[in-house]
């Protein structure tokens, strides 16, 4: 498997060669541009529900409750469609999570890398 990588797209350190880069949040980040993005790929299907996300609402105290939730959202259409891609991505290059969450490790972006890692063990 190649690596996996999260990152912030607010202290992004900008693209280096031969990465795949994809925004894994469902809504564009405010005061980026399209450009200044320099993304690949926008993977929204792979970000939590709405649901999830509001319920969430980035509490830390939630994170393990929320990465259960979450981690069985990416095992059903539509997310699962994109995981399985986003694995093969990774196989195959360095793969870069972009997310403008502030806490990156309590993070739907960490939980989709965790997944990645996970499915990549049993490949």
């Amino acid at each position: 498997m190649g690596d996996v990588a999260v990152t912030r797209i607010y202290q992004d350190p900008g693209r280096r060669v031969g990465e795949v880069r994809v925004l894994v949040d469902r809504l564009w980040p405010r005061g980026i541009s399209r450009v200044a993005a320099d993304l690949d790929e926008w993977a929204k299907d792979a970000a939590p529900s709405p649901g999830l996300r509001h319920w969430y609402a980035h509490d830390e105290t939630r994170f393990e409750e929320f990465r259960q939730r979450y981690e069985l959202e990416l095992r059903e259409a539509p997310a699962v469609r994109v995981v399985t891609h986003l694995a093969d991505l990774a196989a195959s290059s360095r793969l870069v999570l972009i997310t403008a969450t502030r806490d990156v490790s309590h993070s739907s972006a960490r939980v989709l890398a965790d997944e990645l890692a996970r499915l990549a063990a049993t490949r």
